[in-house]
């Protein structure tokens, strides 16, 4: 026996493609819903800000504002009014100092006078009387003298340091020592470039000899002096 329903007319056949459509429908509408986006109203914005400067415009310059010259200094008085010093002037008066006789009069010759003279060093450069040097004491010049004979003693007494010869050391040794006021030699003192060229030459100065001591106002005092002694290899 067949079936009385018509195949055309059962509902259920294309349930499957509608549910889909359907589907599809509802999920576009719900992105275009969260994709929804409003905007204000342009009407208020603010067109000044977006005015571009022109580059290319002149801007006047400035006029500079010119000072006023200061006034003039107020003109002096033609007439000069004359005052009167009606001040009274109390005059000095100037006493005499004149002695009576009844004060006492001390004589210059009983006042003793002590003479105040440091013990300090003077140099050999201005020193009144020079130390003098022996052989020179019936020179005139005693300060050429004792410059010559210092330079024929260093002379006399050189003798180049062999350890020196060997290291090729040579240069200039400046000594400086102290003539005591009893003649002695004190106070050497060498600088130069090696310490055995500074050892030759204070032994030179440690041989000289025991020389007349110089005098400042008729005192002995201590005269510093200063030679340089060169070490020259040939």
């Amino acid at each position: 026996m067949e079936p009385k329903k018509n195949p055309k007319a059962d509902l259920t056949r294309n349930s499957g493609m509608y549910f889909v459509i359907g589907l599809a429908v509802v999920m576009l509408i719900t992105w275009r819903a969260l994709e929804w986006k409003t905007y204000e109203d342009d009407s208020n914005y603010d067109f000044s800000l977006n005015v571009e400067d022109e580059l290319d415009e002149e801007v006047p310059m400035t006029e500079q504002i010119k000072t006023p010259p200061p006034p003039p200094p107020p003109a002096a008085p033609e007439v000069i009014e004359v005052v009167e010093d009606e001040e009274e002037v109390e005059e000095t008066v100037i006493e005499s100092t004149e002695t009576s006789q009844e004060e006492e009069v001390i004589e210059v010759d009983d006042v003793e006078v002590e003479e105040d003279f440091e013990d300090v060093d003077v140099p050999f450069a201005v020193i009144e009387d020079v130390p003098v040097f022996p052989g020179c004491e019936k020179k005139s010049d005693k300060r050429a003298c004792f410059n010559e004979m210092m330079q024929k003693h260093i002379r006399k007494n050189f003798r180049y340091p062999e350890i020196a010869q060997e290291m090729g050391v040579q240069g200039r040794v400046n000594v400086i020592f102290t003539i005591q006021k009893d003649g002695s030699i004190g106070n050497v003192r060498m600088r130069g470039p090696d310490k055995n060229l500074e050892k030759e030459a204070a032994r030179i100065i440690s041989k000289l000899p025991k020389m007349t001591p110089g005098k400042q106002r008729g005192r002995a005092v201590r005269v510093p002096f200063s030679i340089p002694i060169t070490f020259k290899l040939q």
